[in-house]
């Protein structure tokens, strides 16, 4: 069902032409990193192999200390204000479609 979701979101952000999307799809009640997050960026290196999307920066690396997400930030300025910026949130995912 995740999966699916996770395919529509993609789907409909490319029909409206966004150049990013963030998912929040959640870390796990278990504290040990979900089902559902694990699926997520299986399915998100996937389609990054497949050519369907040109990256994704898991929250865990999204800070500005690394060298992906601020080759983004300088593209798109705007996300400096981004809450989960720097929080190390393992429970979202910035995709750059």
């Amino acid at each position: 069902m995740a999966l699916q979701r996770l395919d529509r979101e993609l789907a409909l952000a490319r029909q409206q032409k966004a150049a990013l999307l963030k998912v929040i799809h959640g870390y796990g009640s278990s504290g040990t990193g979900g089902e559902i997050r694990i699926a997520v960026q299986k399915r998100l290196h996937e389609l990054k192999e497949a050519g369907q999307i040109r990256g994704c920066i898991f929250g865990e690396d999204w800070s500005k200390s690394d060298v992906t997400t601020w080759q983004l930030l300088r593209v798109h300025p705007e996300l400096k204000s981004d809450s989960d910026l720097g929080r190390r949130n393992q429970g979202i995912t910035v995709i750059v479609l």
